[in-house]
């Protein structure tokens, strides 16, 4: 892309967080002489990686540096785009977010020159390299995405001041250890690093396996014709070499579920023609195996609706804010279940009304129901149900996220055909829903709140805000999988190539509660579902179509298990005693994320972000911001940016807050 105009953005300063700390920082380790180069490590280099430079870079030209400034951008695989997002992976490989909605810069463009700070958003960028740029609204192959962040790579390198500089290093890092001249990172390829400051964004790994998927992967090795194939990002599976014709069994029916369905139809030669009626049909290749799937639910992840917002829009909360969450719960930290839910699900119900009232009787009608909803909040969580009926929307079914998520549950099927029946329309109402688009269907417009309250959530949920048994059992044990069934589907033509694979025999779902056994005698996988008669269906392969859970104790990664030895990096716990909750999380502080180590001092010169600190820190897999306004994926990477450069820049004055 070829930019020729400059622009003004105002870079916000963070958002501070707070953290329990239980000793003081250690000092920075820093060196005299202003001469010395100034070393910054990024090790990782998805897209939280590139935020954090993208915001050096914007910070590093807003104010000359004191002395020469070195930027080492390190990852294993792909530098700038990391393993998710690399280039070479299979178009069939899609994004869940409309392209409008996605930038890697933290400014947005103004049609002028391309510098960090201000930039193309990914569908602004993609019209300009693709003839056949489906439009803002499209979903762009993840391939797509990981060229995007090149280009954000060569914008950000070619803007750096006089001396400064970025390196990248195609490398893994396997050890890091503090030392009086810094910290030495020690590469597999070339010599060891040492750095003033490291950001560590290492993203997504494979945990050690356990429990049943151990049991699965055990009688595997037992059986050499059986191949057990666990979770992890579809585009990393051995997926070629899964026989055409073989039955394979597809663990789970959610975001990773669509990206092995289409590998194993795409991506073997497979074509979707329209139906002539709004659907697909399924033209076989005949190199597909058959694949038969199953999740607890028993539906595939439902679809998100048709974009019809614009990529500024923001959703602003009115009943369900952190702050009355915590005045309705009174106490020290919130019961997730009794003070925050009934204010998310009259949130919910507050859309899923007044979008319907909107339809039926106009602007004015939603307004004056949205208005009494409003003010019955400020004395009680409000009965939305109630309200809206004796404003004429009391016909509507009631909103009931255990019933959307687990549509089947506490039925039995006689058969396998009473179950597809059943699957095949369920399909359809979503796919009826979702073609209505985010805005003007009830449901997905309600939906689509789940997704939108994701920072008041945050707020409540980091750093210990949950009790901690509503931590572990109502918030990730009940919420986390119901919101992200319910919010986070693929785009709906993704739901169409479901239906038209049920149709023509190469996708079976086998039922709710599916179960993957193991049956000794015939040295084969088992496939069933306790609740559809007549389900069991043999396979040589079983596929964990689930992106694992991150864990620091079961993470085998050689640069984690040091961290951990050397005491550097720990697991956060919510409080302590007989009711503690040990999270898996990195533990680390509040903004900019030091590492709080064994000693339960920070780390002042080390940072960590994104997936190592999930469940220290919630929903920490988002991969994007959105252009035009900062998210708190950009805060959190300009306050490690800030503090990462400190000791190298001028002091300029606070810029303006610009919030999302």
């Amino acid at each position: 892309m070829k930019s020729r105009v400059a622009s003004r953005f105002e870079e916000p300063a963070a958002r501070a967080t707070s953290a329990p700390v239980t000793g003081a920082p250690r000092p920075p380790r820093e060196h005299a002489g202003h001469g010395r180069p100034h070393r910054v490590a990024v090790v990782g280099s998805g897209p939280r990686g590139l935020s954090v430079l993208e915001r050096m870079a914007a910070r590093l030209a807003e104010a000359r540096p004191t002395r020469p400034v070195e930027i080492y951008l390190i990852d294993a695989v792909q530098v700038g785009s990391g393993r998710v997002w690399r280039t070479d992976q299979p178009d069939w490989f899609l994004m869940n977010t409309v392209a409008a909605e996605v930038s890697s810069f933290s400014g947005p463009w103004d049609g002028g020159p391309v510098r960090p700070g201000n930039g193309p958003s990914l569908a602004q960028w993609w019209s300009t390299t693709d003839p056949a740029f489906p439009g803002p609204d499209g979903y762009a192959p993840r391939a797509v995405h990981g060229r995007y962040m090149q280009f954000v790579l060569d914008t950000v390198e070619a803007a750096l001041p006089a001396g400064s500089s970025l390196h990248r290093m195609n490398t893994l890092v396997e050890d890091l250890e503090p030392t009086p001249g810094g910290y030495r990172l020690t590469l597999s390829q070339g010599p060891d690093l040492l750095a003033d400051r490291v950001v560590l964004v290492t993203g997504h790994t494979q945990p050690e396996l356990t429990g049943h998927q151990k049991e699965l992967a055990g009688f595997a090795d037992t059986h050499p014709r059986l191949t057990y194939i666990p979770g992890d990002s579809a585009a990393d599976m051995p997926l070629d070499t899964i026989a055409a014709g073989s039955a394979v069994g597809v663990l789970g029916l959610g975001l990773s579920f669509y990206d092995v369905m289409a590998a194993l139809t795409l991506g073997r030669g497979g074509t979707f023609d329209d139906d002539g009626d709004g659907g697909l049909l399924y033209r076989p290749s005949g190199d597909e195996p058959v694949m038969v799937a199953g999740s607890r639910s028993g539906m595939p992840l439902p679809a998100r609706g048709r974009n019809q917002k614009h990529p500024d829009h923001r959703y602003r909360p009115l009943l369900f804010t952190a702050d009355r969450v915590r005045r309705r719960g009174g106490g020290e930290r919130v019961d997730f279940m009794a003070d925050a839910m009934p204010l998310l699900m009259a949130e919910i119900e507050l859309v899923y009304y007044a979008t319907a009232l909107q339809e039926r009787r106009g602007a004015g009608a939603r307004s004056a129901f949205v208005a009494q909803v409003v003010d019955a909040v400020r004395t009680e969580v409000p009965d939305v149900a109630a309200i809206a009926a004796r404003h004429g929307v009391g016909d509507l079914p009631p909103i009931d996220l255990d019933r959307l998520a687990r549509p089947f549950a506490g039925r039995t099927f006689p058969d396998r055909e009473s179950f597809e029946d059943e699957l095949t329309a369920a399909l359809r109402r979503d796919l009826d829903h979702a073609e209505q688009g985010n805005v003007d269907s009830p449901l997905k417009a309600a939906l689509d709140v789940v997704r939108d309250t994701r920072g008041v959530i945050r707020e409540l949920v980091d750093f210990s805000g949950l009790d901690p048994a509503s931590h572990r059992t109502d918030f990730l044990g009940w919420y986390v999988p119901r919101s992200s069934f319910l919010a986070a589907g693929p785009p709906l033509g993704r739901l169409k190539q479901t239906a038209a694979l049920i149709d023509c025999g190469l996708l079976r779902i086998v039922g709710p509660d599916a179960r993957f056994g193991t049956d000794a005698d015939t040295g084969t996988f088992l496939v069933s579902s306790p609740l559809v008669a007549g389900s069991e269906v043999a396979v040589d392969t079983v596929i964990d179509a689930r992106i694992p859970s991150p864990d620091l104790t079961r993470d085998p990664a050689a640069l984690t298990r040091r961290l951990r030895e050397r005491g550097i990096w720990t697991e956060y716990v919510n409080r302590a005693g007989d009711d503690a909750f040990h999270t898996g999380g990195v533990a680390v502080t509040g903004t900019p994320f030091h590492p709080v180590g064994r000693d339960g001092r920070p780390d002042p010169g080390l940072y960590v972000l994104g997936i190592p600190t999930e469940h220290t820190r919630w929903f920490m897999q988002g991969g994007s911001s959105r252009p035009g306004f900062w998210t708190d994926f950009v805060h959190d990477a300009d306050a490690i940016a800030g503090d990462a450069l400190a000791a190298a820049l001028r002091p300029v004055g606070r810029p303006r807050l610009v919030d999302a």
